[in-house]
């Protein structure tokens, strides 16, 4: 059975790491090179750097900070914000990035993942997909959850990996930063329409969160930031916990 992967995200904003509430209130949450050395020391299995408005400012990542972080840890890293095209995900995979995600600029041209595929190779590629529940139907949203579109999000997950994307980053705006617990029931629906490995993301506050979205959906990793960012959760503590919970993960 394939192991289950805790994921840390860093949200980043000015060169910092901040989180907020619903994807809005955003507080500082401390250095990101300092945070990336700890996740690893914690035993983190992955981790994502997240340029949170690059995209709404209208420029690349931080090649300089993703080196720098990259520069200090040995597990994958993913980067994402404000990637357009093929030249920007060299800039970065040149830093150290080894995948990167897209989330806005796949939206508006759908194609630029099958582009990425074609440079790198799918497992180069993660999705990232924020959605929130309206309407009795889950949408899209881009430019950092800020706008909707038309788009469904089972549709949108199934035409990503159709285009080439290798994993789906899922963020459910509903619970993001809330610490009220995963949507399990979106993010069940969006593992068992794809063939492609599903990154759970939005709410976890306790070890039991994660059981919990383990247990109810096919999803292949969770992410959280703050619990992390706050010391409220040990990596550690929490992979012995979800082992002793009958859930494979790499102690």
């Amino acid at each position: 059975m394939l192991k289950r992967r805790i994921i840390p995200c860093l949200d980043i904003k000015d060169a910092r790491t901040v989180k907020g509430i619903n994807f809005l209130n955003l507080v500082d949450a401390g250095d990101p090179v300092d945070l990336a050395k700890e996740y690893v020391r914690q035993g983190a299995d992955e981790l994502v750097f997240l340029d949170i408005t690059a995209t709404i400012e209208n420029r690349r990542a931080l090649a300089g900070l993703v080196e720098r972080i990259a520069a200090e840890i040995n597990i994958p890293f993913t980067v994402g914000g404000g990637i357009n095209t093929v030249e920007d995900v060299a800039i970065l995979i040149k830093a150290g990035a080894d995948k990167i995600t897209v989330n806005s600029s796949a939206v508006k041209r759908p194609e630029l993942i099958s582009e990425i595929a074609g440079q790198f190779g799918s497992q180069c590629v993660v999705v990232a997909i924020d959605t929130r529940h309206s309407d009795n139907k889950w949408i899209v949203f881009v430019n950092g959850g800020r706008i909707p579109t038309k788009l469904e999000t089972l549709d949108w997950a199934e035409r990503a990996e159709e285009l080439g994307a290798g994993e789906i980053l899922l963020t459910s705006m509903n619970t993001d930063g809330t610490k009220s617990g995963f949507s399990l029931d979106i993010t069940a629906e969006v593992s068992r329409i794809v063939n492609i490995p599903v990154i759970a993301s939005g709410g976890a506050g306790t070890m039991e969160h994660f059981r919990d979205v383990f247990f109810s959906t096919g999803c292949s990793a969770a992410l959280a930031a703050s619990i992390f960012h706050f010391g409220e959760v040990d990596i550690r503590d929490l992979k012995k916990y979800l082992k002793n919970n009958n859930i494979e993960v790499r102690l």
